[in-house]
């Protein structure tokens, strides 16, 4: 028998559960509130211009999100692949060599502009602490605490390390999981040279992957509903029922790939989700503010992201040389921080004095936009527990970047919880992914 399962939300998440299941032989029908696909990784209209509601980056090591943007027709040229190369005009240039693992960044640390020989010989040392300790670290280690215990410089922590914790795990350094950090460093810098590169989109976040996945399911006779709000998932002992849904079906199991906050909701009929639900509830969240500017007249980068450093502005982005229109450019600020306390149009015009520091003087500024995703991911602190694909209540799954992984929330986590709860329902009705 054919199981039925819907999914709730058409984010990273829900379509890569949905693409495994029908890989499986499920029948798949996936719920997304909104017009747009992607979830919180979505497209949005501005000025007549389609931007992204926040700016991500993919890594090489990204291999469960690659994966399945190959098996839906997803075409390479649509990332932007560079080596590795952090870049902050003035300040320093780190950028990895066209060598195999570990003498990409062996020799790109060498050769790096800006950086002592106190902070390589730190960079160097942290590393090797790492990979002497197998990429373990106590639980209840902050980044910080890390960074301190390895004799970290002043000028590297700065220019290299809480950028990438930040940007990675969308938390301050002295809040952070080293053991998580851990986990970053050791699947990308210390992977493969290929791991560590930098995967740019050079189309928007719902074209990228969630588009292409409703069409492939679709031509496979599976069923993607927009603007159909679930309200509410039901049960009784024939299976699940949704509140919402316009053809009241019965589900054999239903997975929720929503934000974590819209969980209780859907699930307050269902007693058993109780301890899942308090689980959620202390899940703390960190914002994310991404500008996004078009100035009237090109805009010369030395790469198509670089770093900012000394302001509010954490990284910037060259979105012409990635397909978009002349002159357009991102800006991100992760995690909380000093930025909050300024209105939106003084925090625009700090981001283009800081953007101009890096770059000299720049074109006239045409038109602007903040977005701010105020509960953009969790909070990854130490020793934080995380609610697992697998519910109390049977049948019922969890997906979506806050569930528990290795990683913090980025695209990545999110592909790969999709596809875990999505390998574990086809386990429990008996059947397999397929290989082709």
């Amino acid at each position: 028998m054919t199981p039925s399962v819907a999914i709730v939300g058409g984010g990273y998440a829900g379509f890569a559960a949905a693409v495994t299941l029908a890989r499986g032989g499920a029948r798949v029908t996936l719920f997304e509130a909104s017009r747009v696909l992607g979830g919180r990784a979505r497209v949005v209209e501005t000025d007549g211009q389609r931007v992204d509601n926040g700016q991500h980056i993919l890594l090489g090591a990204y291999s469960e999100t690659l994966r399945l943007l190959r098996l839906v027709g997803v075409r390479p040229s649509v990332l932007a692949t560079r080596r590795l190369a952090l870049v902050y005009p003035g300040h320093c240039e780190l950028r990895a060599a066209a060598l195999p693992a570990p003498l990409h960044l062996a020799l790109g640390l060498l050769r790096a502009r800006g950086l002592g020989t106190a902070d390589k010989l730190a960079m160097l040392r942290l590393m090797r602490h790492l990979k002497r300790q197998r990429f373990r670290v106590a639980p209840d280690r902050s980044v910080g605490t890390l960074l301190t215990e390895t004799a970290q410089t002043e000028r590297l922590v700065r220019l290299v390390w809480e950028p990438l914790c930040v940007a990675a795990l969308n938390t301050p350094v002295a809040d952070a999981s080293a053991q998580v950090f851990a986990h970053v460093l050791r699947d990308s810098l210390a992977g493969s040279a290929s791991a560590s590169d930098l995967l740019l989109p050079r189309v928007d976040l719902s074209e990228l992957f969630p588009v292409p996945a409703s069409r492939w399911l679709a031509l496979r006779g599976h069923t993607v509903r927009i603007v159909e709000p679930v309200k509410a998932i039901q049960r009784d002992d024939t299976g699940f029922r949704l509140d919402g849904d316009p053809f009241p079906t019965c589900y054999d199991h239903v997975v929720i790939a929503t934000a974590p906050y819209h969980v209780a909701a859907l699930v307050t009929g269902l007693p058993g989700m109780r301890p899942v639900v308090t689980q959620i509830e202390r899940l703390r969240h960190e914002p994310i503010v991404t500008a996004w500017l078009g100035f009237d007249g090109p805009v010369s980068f030395p790469e198509p992201m670089i770093g900012l450093s000394g302001g509010y502005g954490q990284w910037a982005f060259d979105r012409t040389a990635l397909g978009g229109p002349t002159g357009l450019v991102s800006i991100v600020i992760s995690a909380s921080g000093l930025h909050q306390q300024l209105d939106r149009d003084a925090l625009r015009d700090a981001l283009v004095a800081e953007l101009a520091a890096a770059l000299g003087p720049l074109p006239r500024l045409a038109w602007s936009r903040l977005i701010t995703e105020k509960r953009a991911t969790f909070a990854c602190t130490p020793g934080l527990e995380r609610p697992t694909p697998r519910t109390p209540e049977p049948g019922l799954w969890l997906a979506g970047d806050y569930v528990a992984s290795d990683y913090p929330a980025t695209l990545e986590s999110a592909v790969r919880s999709g596809v875990a709860a999505g390998r574990a329902i086809l386990n429990a009705c008996g059947l397999k992914e397929s290989l082709f």
